[in-house]
């Protein structure tokens, strides 16, 4: 199938945006990077196509799937922040709401098994369906979402060059958008380079010391390559009693998992601040200062940190300037991953 060159309009009066569903590059296919393990999810049961992503790429920057058509995935996740909120130290959603949690940055999200900071979605498919519904995010319906879709002449045209013909149905508008986001592959920063041998790689002293000292202090909880291990940690915050916000137990209800939060990758945490699943740090030293001495002891309290992380002025420092070689300015700038209305 084949897209025309020829820009194509929205057909509701009200959305009559113009917009170019074609791509500056045909060449939508899964690499998986040399230095990364093979990925979970992998489009064996959801075949990656360029329309499906076109479709998909539609759907991220729509704000109809929102009550009020004002919010769209794009809004809270923005490219040039690695697909977080950038500054925000917590969603901000429909009706000028706020939500208790910092929008994580998008990418690398093939390898995982379990999303939201909670856990509380277990596949990429339908992740989309939680910020939707989510009452202070969008706050709408999938039917709702469907009726809008089904009554737009271009989506429907979208979905037959996706899929083959012409049914829209929350199914089908999830895969497209998981054929989108699966895309959001993040393995270019200078430290990739480096780490396959590539010129661009070159890396100064002071960051190689950072780096060696994340391996030494900072793993497994971030170990490389994906600088996350997935996994569940009460990472010794103090508790917000305004957020109330209990983390992992909100799911397993387990008393074991209280102030438990997935750990996020430390790739493109130059651009993804503000710090925390709360937003409450502003910069990387004030994190590195929490975790050296500002610890605090609960009973689920995870065990590598109960004595902190002894670090030095030096030792943060370099640990900072490391951090910002993870940052993956190709991702950023990728004009796939652009909103295709502007």
């Amino acid at each position: 199938m084949f897209f025309t060159a020829t820009t194509l309009f929205i057909g509701s009066c009200t959305h009559d945006v113009p917009v170019k569903p074609e791509l500056p590059s045909d060449d939508i296919r899964l690499v998986v990077p040399s230095n990364f393990p093979q990925p979970v999810y992998n489009f064996s049961s959801n075949t990656l196509t360029k329309e499906g992503f076109i479709l998909g790429r539609k759907l991220f920057y729509e704000t109809r799937l929102s009550r009020d058509n004002t919010i769209s995935c794009g809004s809270c996740h923005q490219q040039f922040a690695a697909f977080a909120h950038f500054e925000h130290k917590v969603s901000h959603g429909i009706d000028g709401l706020f939500g208790n949690r910092n929008s994580p940055g998008l990418f690398n999200l093939l390898w995982q098994t379990n999303f939201m900071w909670d856990g509380g979605v277990n596949h990429i498919e339908v992740q989309p369906l939680a910020p939707i519904t989510n009452p202070v995010e969008m706050d709408e319906s999938m039917n709702n979402v469907v009726s809008k879709l089904k009554a737009d002449p271009l989506y429907k045209k979208m979905f037959i060059d996706a899929f083959g013909n012409d049914t829209i149905n929350s199914q089908r508008v999830f895969k497209a958008m998981a054929q989108f986001m699966g895309m959001f592959t993040s393995s270019n920063s200078r430290y990739d380079k480096y780490m396959r041998g590539e010129p661009e790689g070159t890396m100064s002293a002071e960051e190689l010391n950072g780096l060696n000292l994340v391996r030494q202090k900072c793993t497994p909880c971030h170990a490389e390559p994906l600088f996350t291990d997935n996994t569940y940690r009460n990472n010794g915050l103090l508790f917000d009693p305004i957020l109330n916000d209990a983390g992992r137990m909100n799911i397993t209800m387990l008393q074991s998992d209280s102030m438990k939060i997935k750990v996020p990758s430390l790739r493109n945490v130059g651009l993804t601040g503000l710090y925390m699943h709360d937003g409450r740090f502003n910069t990387l030293q004030q994190v590195l200062n929490h975790y050296s001495t500002g610890i605090v002891h609960n009973s689920t309290l995870d065990p590598l940190l109960a004595t902190g992380i002894p670090l030095t002025t030096q030792e943060k420092s370099d640990i900072v300037r490391f951090l910002e070689t993870l940052n993956d300015y190709e991702l950023i700038t990728d004009e796939r991953f652009a909103d295709p209305n502007f």
